[in-house]
């Protein structure tokens, strides 16, 4: 496999705790009791990165967990399960949709781990028609069906879920019909954890489609599909180019009733791009009956998108989340999420629960049959401390007075 690398993220960091699970929340072990260690300089980052985690002196919900327990309660006691969108998870995290490059190579392996976890897991709206409904063909590229079967095989009884996405091109395929008549996937279907998102956009490119390099035997079997432009004169790459599709407030409204209307045993999902109106969008999401709303922040995505969109075009996460009112309704987010710090940090912010997105790639990367088990266990560690140092023993409780922003 190439090297897989993730701009944006601490890389070194993400693959130790892929090999050493919870062991690599800590400085290294043979570290202890021979060395002093205190804050470090604070590393460029995003928003998300610049705010603390506050926690108050008085806490009286440690008080009332006291006499619950009969006894002190220990960070170990904090209940970190959830409802999110219409499923249940062991703990506040999700896989994010990966996608049908060979980046997403180690899919299979990701959803037999997640499978595993519990955790509930998007597949990405490209994978049917560039990949096939039902086998990929090929070492790198797995087809829809396969990553459902091996997630469905390892998934305990009663949490997790699979949310297929699809965006509006990726309509004419009708994956949506493909996958909600399939025997296949009768087993989520019956047990109320199967999910369909309407891709609205992502953090990498907001405002434009999916963009996709293939080659010139991919072209023509995708000609009149999407529209194909070569990059450069001599390339042997296309770029793919899907529309992003057309939005009013009702035709989102619609296409939402619509999902509810025709698949009315699955989820709805809604992904919204960090659009300056996105509190406006989710509202309008909810209230037409979507189940969840994730967004994404400028920070997130793994998607292929020209890098002057990465650096200049998108609200930051946290900018995005507080412009979105989740009023006791499910909102997910996700970009640059590969710890326990920043997952407690957006749940403050509003989040019910975060999405592993290039985190879980790198995971799977460094470990293929435990890295995201193993990434997962040292997340876990830090939500428990996290949750419990903020006098809270359930992740729902945190809040905006659990953070503090330095003044610019």
């Amino acid at each position: 496999m190439t090297p897989l690398t993730a701009p944006g993220l601490p890389e070194d960091a993400v693959r130790a705790r892929a090999r050493d699970g919870a062991a690599a929340v800590f400085p290294p072990l043979d570290s202890y009791g021979t060395t002093v260690f205190g804050a470090c300089p604070a590393s460029a980052g995003d928003e998300v990165d610049a705010l603390r985690l506050a926690p108050p002196v008085f806490m009286p919900g440690r008080l009332a967990r006291l006499i619950d327990l009969g006894r002190e309660p220990l960070y170990s006691d904090v209940r970190l399960d959830t409802d999110l969108g219409g499923f249940t998870a062991p703990v506040p995290v999700y896989l994010s949709a990966l996608g049908s490059t060979r980046v997403a190579g180690t899919s299979l392996a990701l959803s037999r781990q997640a499978g595993r976890l519990g955790i509930p897991m998007v597949i990405g709206e490209n994978v049917a028609p560039m990949n096939g409904f039902r086998a990929g063909g090929d070492d790198h590229r797995k087809g829809l069906l396969e990553r459902i079967q091996a997630y469905c095989d390892e998934l305990p009884d009663g949490v997790g879920g699979v949310c297929v996405q699809q965006s509006t091109e990726d309509a004419d395929s009708e994956v949506w019909n493909h996958v909600y008549s399939d025997p296949a996937v009768t087993g989520l279907l019956t047990s109320g954890r199967l999910g369909f998102e309407l891709k609205v956009g992502q953090g990498a490119k907001p405002g434009l489609g999916g963009l996709t390099m293939i080659d010139e035997a991919v072209a023509s079997d995708l000609a009149g599909q999407y529209a194909v432009e070569r990059l450069g004169p001599g390339s042997s790459s296309l770029l793919r180019c899907a529309s992003p599709g057309t939005f009013t407030e009702e035709i989102f409204r619609r296409q939402i009733q619509l999902m509810r209307n025709n698949y009315p045993r699955a989820r709805c999902w809604v992904k919204l791009f960090p659009g300056r109106d996105v509190g406006h969008a989710a509202a309008v999401a909810w209230d037409a009956g979507a189940h969840a709303v994730a967004v994404d922040g400028a920070e997130g995505g793994t998607g292929w998108a020209p890098t002057g969109f990465l650096g200049h075009v998108g609200l930051p996460l946290a900018e995005a989340l507080r412009r979105v009112d989740p009023a006791g309704r499910t909102l997910l987010a996700s970009g640059r999420v590969w710890d326990g710090m920043r997952a407690v940090k957006l749940l403050a912010l509003g989040a019910r629960a975060v999405g592993l997105g290039r985190a879980a790639l790198i995971a799977a990367d460094e470990d293929p049959e435990h890295g995201l088990e193993r990434l997962l266990d040292a997340m876990v560690l830090e939500l428990r401390m996290a949750v419990s140092a903020l006098g809270h023993y359930t992740a729902r409780e945190t809040g905006p007075e659990d953070l503090w922003e330095p003044r610019s």
